[in-house]
């Protein structure tokens, strides 16, 4: 079998499902097995917008409603921000470099801390209550309590399950 045959560029064969090889086709297959190949590695940031990583969230319903946590290391208190606007929770904020004038003529070897202003907005199953809504940031951990309003846990009900 020559090398070409194993080439899937300059070949125009059909395959199985009777689509023809497109050398553009495999773009996803590698894309994909890059993704599975760096899964193992949470650390990795993903980048958005001005180079800050985006906050790692976990959103968890509780029996009062939403709570959200956002995890945002080496950002202070006073750098983040967050806006309720109907269903739609938006926490931003920015991490500003660590720079001093002794460091000035200092130059980075590896930089993989990223910085800059970050955004992340959350769907919430319900429009909340602006008012009742709370936010506490301790070490670099910002949780976010957004309780479910009255009407919407009236309309609420277990539906009881039954067997035949």
């Amino acid at each position: 079998m020559s090398f070409r045959a194993l080439t899937p560029f300059g070949r125009s064969s059909v395959t199985k499902s009777g689509e023809r090889n497109d050398p553009l086709a495999w773009r996803g297959e590698f894309d994909r097995l890059f993704d599975d190949m760096f899964k193992g590695f949470g650390s990795l940031p993903s980048v958005w917008g001005e180079g800050a990583a985006v906050p790692k969230i976990d959103v968890k319903e509780t029996s009062d409603g939403i709570e959200v946590t956002a995890e945002l290391p080496g950002v202070e208190e006073k750098d983040v921000e967050v806006e309720l606007v109907d269903d739609l929770l938006t926490i931003r904020g920015e991490k500003k470099v660590e720079r001093t004038n002794e460091n000035k003529d200092k130059g980075y070897h590896v930089m993989e801390r990223s910085y800059g202003s970050f955004q992340r907005a959350i769907r919430l199953p319900f429009a909340a209550d602006n008012d009742k809504v709370s936010a506490e940031f301790s070490k670099g951990v910002l949780k976010v309590t957004c309780p479910r309003p009255a009407e919407v846990a009236a309309r609420t009900r277990k539906i009881d399950i039954k067997s035949r």
